[in-house]
């Protein structure tokens, strides 16, 4: 099980905090930005950038992306969710603490923002969805977000759980997200995994709405803690699974005796990023 109190924060994110005096008491916080530092700095945004950022959630990209775009840049994050979603922090108080800070002129937060509903007469430089793609229930709606995004920025930078798990500590967290994607297929609700989308169905999408891929990568994140927590949630709705349809029952049995089996010793999966124009 990851320590926390033990990780190391590296000279980029050490700076970050000295910078911004943002998340200087929370030292999760503090894990989870310095990999949307790897992520952004992976992107390749340049400052003076303008980002619009979809599915910005609490904000743990958004301000690693205010950073690249600099003082000159700016970030429209948007979000489907109402302010008052989320937890520990609800989406309105984690960017409240955000808005006060530094980074606050350089980023527009809009929440219960449709994107199907959003509009720009000026151009962005670059369009990003980092984490949020297995929010969308089908791989049409996530080929119409690409498909409205092909018009409103000359670049889009993705970025997601890679379900190529490379080592044996890292498949608790690919069992748990197995499972809570079939959950979603039987029982509707609001959980952070609507549906699982495989790197190659990414590109294959992102083809379909006429962009050319340029760039794609790894970034590691087994340091992070969403491996533990999606393992953690998934055990908490196992007897719900009683009422799946019995065809399923040995797969998803399957898959809680194999994501148990890490007893404590777990790793998250990495990030991918595919970067295209």
């Amino acid at each position: 099980m990851i320590n926390v109190k033990s990780f190391q924060l590296n000279e980029k994110t050490m700076s970050f905090l000295s910078k911004y005096q943002l998340f200087e008491d929370d030292l999760i916080q503090q894990v989870q930005l310095q990999h949307r530092l790897e992520l952004v700095r992976a992107f390749g945004v340049q400052k003076g950038m303008r980002v619009l950022e979809i599915g910005c959630g609490q904000g743990d990209t958004t301000v690693a992306l205010a950073d690249a775009a600099g003082e000159n840049g700016c970030v429209v994050a948007i979000d489907i969710a109402s302010p008052d979603y989320g937890a520990p922090l609800t989406l309105g108080q984690a960017t409240e603490r955000i808005k006060k800070s530094p980074l606050g002129e350089r980023i527009d937060f809009h929440f219960e923002m449709d994107f199907d509903f959003f509009e720009s007469t000026i151009p962005f430089d670059v369009a990003v969805l980092s984490h949020c793609s297995w929010y969308f229930k089908q791989p049409e709606d996530l080929l119409n977000y690409f498909k409205k995004i092909r018009g409103l920025a000359k670049h889009i930078c993705f970025a997601e759980w890679d379900l190529d798990f490379t080592c044996m500590t890292q498949r608790s967290h690919f069992c748990a997200v197995s499972i809570l994607a079939l959950y979603s297929n039987f029982v509707k609700n609001e959980g952070n995994i609507q549906n699982l989308f495989h790197k190659t169905q990414i590109h294959q999408l992102l083809q379909q709405a006429n962009f050319e891929v340029v760039k794609q990568c790894t970034v590691d994140a087994t340091s992070l803690q969403d491996g533990q927590w999606e393992k953690s949630y998934a055990n908490s709705i196992r007897a719900e699974f009683i009422k799946a349809p019995p065809m399923m029952q040995p797969l998803i049995t399957s898959y809680y005796e194999l994501m148990n089996t890490s007893n404590g010793n777990e790793h998250s999966l990495n990030s991918f990023i595919v970067c295209a124009k």
